[in-house]
């Protein structure tokens, strides 16, 4: 069964940085690509950054260009997104996501989502 667990959220200063991290498990060893997503309260959530495996081509929306890198560890499984610079728009809470497709021997028709983390830019 696919698996993802985020971590890394927290309060932060505007300008400052997080780490994100998300753990993907059941995928298999092989999947087209992920993706961090945001959604603040009474909104829809939006991609913020995908990644392809294998190949890691990246690809980043207007909110995440030239203050988010996203990443991907073969080695344990792990999507990071490093965030700086960070403002009070960027408060939301991140999710990982994995697109539908067979993983394991298993076939799933919608997205796998994690539970999210919460990141806080205040002062």
């Amino acid at each position: 069964q696919v698996h993802i667990v985020e971590s890394g959220g927290g309060l932060v200063q505007p300008g400052g940085s997080l780490r994100l991290s998300c753990v993907i498990s059941g995928t298999g060893s092989m999947f087209r690509s992920m993706g961090w997503y945001r959604q603040a309260p009474d909104k829809q959530r939006e991609l913020v950054a995908s990644i392809t495996n294998p190949g890691a081509r990246t690809t980043y929306t207007e909110v995440a260009k030239g203050r988010f890198t996203i990443s991907w560890d073969n080695a344990t499984n792990t999507m990071c997104l490093q965030m700086t610079n960070l403002k009070r728009d960027d408060t939301n809470v991140y999710y990982c996501s994995v697109p539908p497709g067979s993983y394991s021997g298993k076939y799933y028709p919608l997205p796998s989502w994690g539970q999210g983390t919460q990141v806080t830019v205040s002062s």
